[in-house]
């Protein structure tokens, strides 16, 4: 079976403030539905900063391994390409990141009213939230 490599140059990768070894595409917001879809880019052998998923979330792996770590940074489960994986919403929080190359990894985000995500810092304080509007106007600045 041929190898192929998932030509990614042609998508507008944007950054999320000041969160290191990541990169977001928002494809689509279904504002009634509320939903989003958005493609995120883990930088290879980096972990994210930590957060919650507060609302479902599906996802499938494009390219490279998506890693999920716990919160104290130990590897905790490995999604290699073609994974499709469909996660609850948990108070557990944990890290992401690419394995030895870039990770990119499709989101279908099925959200709410409320919180999306929660970034925190490593003491498990909320220092941040996504939620609806602010991938609203996210996407809104990405298309400008």
């Amino acid at each position: 079976m041929s190898h192929h490599l998932f030509d990614n140059a042609n998508i507008p990768w944007q950054t999320l403030g000041n969160i290191e070894h990541l990169h977001y595409s928002i494809l689509d917001i279904d504002r009634q539905n509320k939903i989003v879809d958005v493609v995120f880019k883990f930088a290879a052998n980096r972990q994210i900063v930590l957060h919650r998923h507060k609302v479902l979330n599906k996802t499938f792996v494009i390219q490279g391994e998506h890693r999920l770590y716990e919160a104290d940074g130990r590897l905790k489960e490995i999604r290699p390409v073609g994974r499709y994986t469909s996660s609850l919403p948990s108070d557990e929080p944990h890290r992401e990141g690419g394995g030895d190359e870039d990770a990119i990894v499709f989101f279908s985000i099925r959200g709410n009213d409320g919180v999306f995500y929660e970034i925190l810092d490593d003491n498990l304080n909320v220092i941040a939230t996504l939620g609806m509007q602010d991938f609203i106007d996210l996407y809104a600045a990405q298309t400008r």
